[in-house]
């Protein structure tokens, strides 16, 4: 989070200039959000981390799917978001797969510490994710240099409290890289998304990462995946899909105003004819269904 604040920080100084988007300003009424954000992001991470010990990093990965359900859950019950039929099934697929990953044992049904800190740790981002979306008008760059500076220096009195041993110099450095990269253009752009499509999609579109970061511990840490993984990969991948079937279907509403002129009886006359037009629209095949209601003003 250091690295993404700082990094953030230099950019924004290097294109402050070439910038010509207007912004909102951040107000004293967007306090609650911002120190919602900053303390749910020192939380997140530390759970999660916690979890990793005792958890595979593969099944964490795919378990950090459920940010999705709590983003969403979240969006609908507190922020009034809409959130559809389609994304109703995903987010029944997603919480079934991560209740599959987080059984040891499915036989003794006993539950994996790691894995119940793991889904902690998304409920906190879930719930991040919504007070981020609430900021999500306002300067980017700002959001994610408080968002970095703050959480990073937040994280570093626990380390610090916890009495953790600081690595050597290069090690740091490495980890600040990463987290520009990693976290900062990575919430650069989440930011920019959530103002665009919401917290619920854009959360959903984030799907992709776990994939990701499953196959690379495969690849780097050799861990050889169990049939519960399997089991929960495929359920996952089934509502991820659905998330982006979900996503890609756009619903549009038109008003249209026509004045139409014409003359009888020695008379002109004009008339307004409102033309409402609504349609749900995929993106992908740009196939549609609509209505048409037309009312007459005389």
């Amino acid at each position: 989070y250091l690295g993404a604040g700082i990094g953030i920080g230099i950019v924004f100084l290097i294109t402050k200039n070439k910038d010509k988007e207007i912004y909102e300003k951040i107000t004293k009424k967007d306090l609650p959000n911002v120190l919602g954000m900053i303390v749910l992001d020192i939380a997140a991470p530390i759970l999660f981390m916690f979890g990793l010990l005792d958890s595979a990093s593969s099944n964490a990965s795919l378990l950090n799917n459920f940010e999705i359900v709590c983003t969403s859950l979240i969006a609908l019950l507190v922020f009034k978001e809409a959130v559809s039929k389609r994304m109703w099934l995903a987010i029944a697929l997603i919480t079934s797969s991560s209740f599959v990953l987080s059984f040891e044992d499915i036989s003794a049904f006993k539950f994996s510490w790691g894995a119940i800190l793991v889904l902690l740790a998304t409920f906190c981002w879930g719930l991040e994710n919504n007070c981020t979306k609430n900021l999500s008008s306002k300067n980017t760059y700002h959001i994610v240099f408080l968002k970095g500076i703050f959480s990073g220096l937040g994280s570093l009195i626990v380390a610090l409290c916890l009495r953790e041993q600081f690595a050597m110099f290069g090690y740091f450095a490495l980890a600040l890289l990463l987290g520009f990269v990693a976290y900062g253009l990575s919430i650069f752009f989440y930011i920019k998304a959530q103002g665009i499509i919401g917290a619920a999609k854009t959360s959903a579109y984030y799907a992709v990462a776990p994939f990701i970061g499953t196959f690379l511990s495969f690849v780097i840490f050799k861990e050889k995946p169990t049939w519960a993984y399997f089991l929960g990969l495929s359920i996952m991948i089934s509502g991820s899909i659905i998330v982006v079937v979900d996503t890609l279907a756009k619903k549009h509403t038109h008003i249209h105003k026509h004045l139409i002129t014409h003359t009888h009886d020695g008379s002109t006359h004009t008339h307004t004819i409102e033309h409402e037009h609504s349609h749900n629209h995929y993106l992908s095949d740009q196939k549609h269904q609509h209505h048409h209601k037309e009312l007459e003003v005389r």
